[in-house]
């Protein structure tokens, strides 16, 4: 359960994302405008938790899954959007490193410091 939870609010964090970065710029609220932003972050996303076998660790862990996933949405992510025409800007990849690294990283620290006020151990796999 513990896999399949990381596994959602990682796509959650990421779709936050681009739900925020789509209203600042007053893009169009449609569902396929937001997919085709989505899309590109989602599969470095897919591929951060396959590079790693984030299913076979503790995909809660800051290290080496929380910073491996966010590394790998925003540079997959990235060179998705430049391959498929999208584009990107110096100023947007600060805001995607900036951004996915707090709330990518930043779940997984409040769950281990929730852990940790329990007194529970992690689990080990």
């Amino acid at each position: 359960m513990r896999k399949v939870v990381a596994g959602a609010l990682d796509v959650c964090c990421v779709l936050v994302f681009v739900a925020i970065g789509r209203s600042s710029h007053d893009e169009a609220a449609s569902v396929t405008g937001f997919l085709n932003t989505a899309w590109p972050f989602l599969a470095g996303l897919a591929a951060g938790w396959a590079v790693l076998r984030a299913w076979r660790r503790r995909p809660d862990a800051v290290v080496p899954v929380g910073i491996g996933v966010w590394l790998s949405t925003v540079a997959v992510g990235m060179v998705l959007r430049v391959v498929s025409g999208q584009g990107i800007a110096f100023t947007f990849v600060l805001v995607a490193l900036v951004f996915l690294g707090l709330v990518l990283l930043g779940w997984r620290g409040v769950a281990r410091g929730a852990v940790a006020l329990r007194g529970d151990k992690p689990e080990r796999v």
